[in-house]
């Protein structure tokens, strides 16, 4: 038997069979992330919250790229940034910043993911942010908070700060970096991110030409349909299924 496999071994049997499915899912999303390109070489992370008591959650082995990222090197730390489970890897100290604060104030985040996509790069640095321009926009636009760029994430001070300007929303663009998702498990949260991300591109390629705003009848009519966590859930439940389909089809290694 290989090194390899006996480690797979190792970290799928000193877990409970909901971290391994949480495992499952979180390393789909970073091999779904890679499939559409929104990866950035090894500077962005996504987390999960680890089901149970206890405050640890789970991020990419750093140095490691999207499409390398395992249900087993998957490093579980606690909100300090200790290693819980040692499988031989470390992680990205600005990423620890970033999703410890989230995971800290907001147990309903069993999962969150940060970007620096292009488009959302380009959103999060313009002066009127995400605009209600379209039904993609609409369907995430009602829920997005702002936080001011402070450099690199590595003054843990700054987590304050990340919680306050968050408050009750599910979506965030950091200013002149990039973009953020939370939900109530890996794919509500992988779907929100998908339709935030779709929306600050499409504007961006908008903003060439003169823009046509939507009414107000139908900017209200998306914002009480999807600023409500059941409908996130249920467009889940409905897409997520089939994500995991496509990563199967890509490349089934991540569920090792």
């Amino acid at each position: 038997m290989s090194e390899a496999v006996i480690q797979i071994n190792e970290i799928k049997n000193q877990v409970s069979q909901e971290e391994w499915s949480m495992r499952v899912d979180l390393a789909a999303a970073y091999r779904l992330v890679a499939h559409y390109g929104w990866d950035d070489m090894v500077f962005t992370h996504l987390s999960a919250r680890v089901p149970g008591p206890e405050d640890h959650f789970l991020l990419n082995p750093f140095g490691y790229q999207f499409h390398e990222v395992t249900a087993s090197n998957l490093v579980k730390i606690d909100l300090d940034g200790n290693v819980v489970l040692d499988n031989g890897f470390s992680v990205n100290a600005a990423g620890f910043t970033i999703h410890s604060a989230v995971h800290m104030a907001r147990h309903d985040a069993m999962a969150v993911m940060h970007l620096h996509t292009d488009g959302g790069v380009a959103v999060s640095s313009m002066k009127e942010g995400l605009l209600p321009l379209t039904q993609h926009s609409l369907f995430v636009y009602h829920d997005v908070a702002y936080h001011d760029w402070e450099g690199v994430a590595l003054d843990l001070d700054e987590r304050e700060r990340v919680v306050s300007d968050l408050g009750t929303k599910n979506l965030m663009l950091l200013r002149n970096h990039g973009t953020l998702a939370l939900g109530s498990n890996v794919g509500s949260c992988f779907m929100r991110i998908y339709y935030l991300e779709r929306a600050c591109q499409i504007q961006v390629n908008a903003m060439t030409g003169t823009l046509n705003m939507p009414d107000e009848k139908a900017i209200n009519m998306m914002e009480q349909t999807f600023n409500n966590p059941n409908a996130w859930d249920g467009l889940s439940k409905t897409a997520w299924p089939s994500m995991i389909r496509l990563a199967d089809r890509l490349d089934p290694s991540y569920a090792s």
